[in-house]
């Protein structure tokens, strides 16, 4: 596999030591910094005129870009929600004796970029060459994860060899577009501006669309401290505001700028409060100084680690991958908001709309339960139980009973318009039903279940009870006309896991409801009217469904004539072939066999406590090896079952692939953002694949092995109150109650009471 590996490798940074031109948008997206609030490509502060990808994005702000297709089909959503790029708050022009300062065209000696994940801090370092004039610039950049409205910038130039003139032009630009807008049209309005020396400000507006959305409206100010006297002239323009301050500045004497940034938006506050409250922001951090904010931004950073790393000895590009992972996870949400949810690419770029998907669910709440309070899980789960109505919506577009969660959507309303994503990939709602199960079997917390839970469990239940058929001669219940997870098929029939989540929900919802009636909670339950009937035909769906399956293979088939395809294995593909989706035209893509990720294997790994080890392993042989791994979402699933079965080869080959997506640029896409809500998908190859854990039927259980060039590794998990260390190195694993009640679990099937530590030698 090819790979595009620009950075260094360190574990705790992610380090440039060359200007990469012909790469900018690929070292733009892994640079790029959140705090859940807002965040930024790693575009530069001073212009850069080559191919570049400027974005900046505020969370939950967005448009509904009027969907644009050549043959309108009943049911198609309206519009195509996006995450819309907002002002260019970062921008400082730089002139040097009046000649523009440009990354592109200057000449750069000693260039140096680094994220500094421990910490959240992007900092840069070069020579700039221009007319033999040379200047050190140093730049610092964060987002504050204590302060979510304040960005802050540290801009300093040093003349090594001159005395001259050295220009900052420190700027808010609001006139600024999506790449990937349907009609090309531009989604802010002006409301408001001002200008005068050290401090500006602009006001943008979401424009009018005819779909009923909110508008939002945001306020971006900033505030300019500078080192030394200089001259001020102010720029005002449509949509831009500027300072041109002018320094006398003299060799070897650094000059030095700090741009302090504050954005508000009307999804916090009142339209006509926004200018007062950026400015309250901005007055407020202006009096902390930059070096404090600085400082209370790392020690966030710091409490984040303290929780939530993952220590690997002996394998440097293992432990860069899964900080780089976190920090980019942690950088998009950390449960603050309850409004909000996981975006695809979260602050790093504009593809996939940038809205929700079923990733959150299924990736990113294993991950989240462990690794934070437990009131952020619950909020992932109430957001879409806030969005029930909206699910409602999707069905009776579809002309089906019941909620049909979206594949994309802000609002609950799908708003993705591929045709065979909108009305054939229902599968999704497998995933919003386990996540419940998932959530309550993990924390125990039942009460959510009569309060939130049964509500969207009966919703999604009835969609699948309608969705079905009953085919009479064989007497079983079948689903025609969908997508599974590989997306490199489309309107098959009877998907196997498609079938085996609607199943396996309409099961549970009936468990829930027999527990809500056993335990009296069953008020709620009365009110959705589940009749005698109903849970009659929902248990007669469950005992006749049908699943496709090979005898002489033993495997469960993917979906009804995936057979009849001529069968071949990925290594007989020609390295020229690969990435499928830019190599070969899609109908080729649905009639081979090649699987975009997992699929009967993600069913089996959701429902891993009912399949034997053999159905696991011959599934796993049949299908791994026809995987071409084109999803993002598909080499963690692949590494946890690898670990279980024993292939411990095969199971660090696709954790590197998950760890390090990104960072080697494995499928060829980075440059459209980072792959965030696949990112978990590294930390569930370490926790739930390498260490073994097990969470099913509320009982804990661990079975580690090492990698074999690894030395050791740990982690800390939260679970009910408690938390759990976990040590594993080449002769033993440690167990390490560090705050809790003692608890019953499981090592290597071994039942054990953990009081304070367990160690067992592997």
């Amino acid at each position: 596999m090819n790979q595009d590996r620009i950075f260094g490798i360190d574990e705790w940074k992610i380090v440039e030591t060359s200007l990469h031109k012909d790469n900018m948008r690929l070292a733009e997206s892994i640079t790029s910094i959140g705090n859940g609030h807002m965040g930024m490509r790693g575009n530069f502060e001073e212009k850069y005129s080559g191919d570049m990808h400027r974005g900046t994005y505020i969370a939950g702000v967005w448009f509904p870009d009027p969907t644009r297709v050549g043959w309108w089909k009943n049911g198609y959503p309206k519009y195509f929600g996006k995450v819309i790029n907002a002002t260019n708050f970062i921008g400082i022009d730089v002139l040097v004796d009046n000649e523009e300062l440009d990354l592109y065209q200057t000449e750069v000696e000693d260039y140096y970029r680094e994220l500094d994940m421990k910490n959240g801090i992007l900092y840069r370092r070069f020579i700039a060459n221009m007319a033999g004039k040379k200047t050190l610039f140093e730049v610092t950049r964060f987002v504050s994860v204590a302060k979510k409205e304040l960005c802050l910038i540290s801009y300093e130039a040093t003349p090594l060899n001159y005395d001259g003139e050295i220009t900052f032009i420190p700027y808010l630009d609001g006139d600024v577009f999506n790449e990937d807008s349907n009609y090309n049209e531009q989604f802010w309005l002006e409301i408001d501006q001002s200008i005068s020396p050290k401090e500006g400000h602009l006001i943008m507006k979401t424009k009018e669309n005819p779909f009923g959305t909110p508008r939002f409206t945001v306020c971006t100010s900033m505030k300019v401290e500078a080192s030394g006297d200089c001259d001020i002239d102010i720029i005002q323009k449509d949509k831009y505001v500027g300072n041109k301050m002018i320094f006398k500045a003299k060799k070897d004497q650094p000059i030095k700028l700090y741009k302090y940034i504050s954005v508000v938006t009307s999804r916090d506050y009142e339209e006509t409060e926004l200018k007062d409250k950026s400015f309250k922001v901005l007055d407020e951090a202006v009096k902390v100084g930059f070096s404090s904010l600085k400082e209370e931004h790392s020690k966030a950073w710091l409490e984040r680690w303290e929780k939530a790393d993952v220590e690997i000895k002996g394998d440097p590009e293992a432990q860069q991958g899964i900080r780089f992972n976190l920090f980019q996870m942690f950088s998009t949400y950390y449960g603050d908001d309850p409004r909000l949810n996981i975006g695809p690419k979260g602050f790093t770029g504009e593809k996939y709309g940038g809205a929700t998907y079923w990733d959150t669910e299924a990736y990113a709440l294993p991950m989240y339960l462990a690794v934070a309070d437990q009131e952020v899980s619950r909020n992932l789960l109430l957001y879409r139980y806030n969005q029930l109505e909206g699910a409602y919506h999707n069905a009776r577009q579809q002309g089906l009973k019941g909620a049909l969660y979206p594949m994309v959507t802000f609002t609950g309303v799908e708003c993705h318009n591929e045709w065979e994503i909108t009305f054939e990939e229902i599968h999704r709602n497998g995933a919003i039903a386990y996540a419940i199960y998932n959530y309550v079997n993990y924390t125990g917390d039942k009460e959510y279940l009569p309060a939130y839970g049964i509500d969207v469990l009966v919703g999604i239940s009835r969609f699948w009870a309608d969705r079905v058929h009953y085919h009479k001669k064989k007497d079983v219940y079948m689903m025609h006309g969908v997508t599974g997870p590989n997306e490199y098929e489309n309107n098959v029939n009877n998907n196997w896991y498609t079938n085996t989540m609607a199943a396996w929900t309409l099961s549970y919802t009936l468990e829930v409801i027999d527990y809500l009636n056993k335990t009296n909670q069953n008020a709620r339950l009365n009110e959705l009217n589940v009749t005698e009937d109903e849970k009659a035909k929902w248990n007669e769906i469950v005992q006749k469904m049908y699943y496709p399956y090979d005898e002489e293979l033993g495997v469960f088939v993917q979906h009804d004539t995936f057979l009849d395809k001529e069968l071949m294995t990925v290594d007989e593909l020609s390295p020229e072939d690969r990435p499928l989706n830019k190599n070969w035209s899609w109908d080729k893509i649905l009639r081979s066999c090649f699987i975009k990720q997992a699929d009967v294997l993600q069913g089996i790994y959701f429902l891993n406590d009912r399949f034997t080890f053999e159905e696991k392993k011959r599934n796993f042989e049949f299908y791994e090896p026809m995987t071409v791994h084109e999803s993002s979402l598909s080499s963690c699933i692949h590494s946890i079952l690898a670990a279980e079965l024993k292939m411990e080869e095969k199971a660090v080959e696709m954790y590197k692939r998950t760890a390090r997506l990104d960072l080697d640029n494995y499928n060829h896409d980075t440059e459209d953002g980072l792959h965030i809500t696949s990112m978990s998908g590294s930390w569930l190859s370490i926790v739930q694949g390498f260490a073994g854990m097990r969470t099913f039927n509320e009982e804990l259980s661990f079975s580690p092995f090492i990698p074999k060039d690894w030395e050791s590794y740990s982690f800390k998990i939260n679970y009910r109150d408690r938390l759990i260390k976990v040590f594993v190195d080449k002769k033993d694993v440690i167990i390490t109650l560090e705050k809790g009640e003692p608890l019953n679990l499981k090592l290597y099937g071994e039942k054990i009471e953990l009081k304070d530590t367990c160690q067992r030698s592997l």
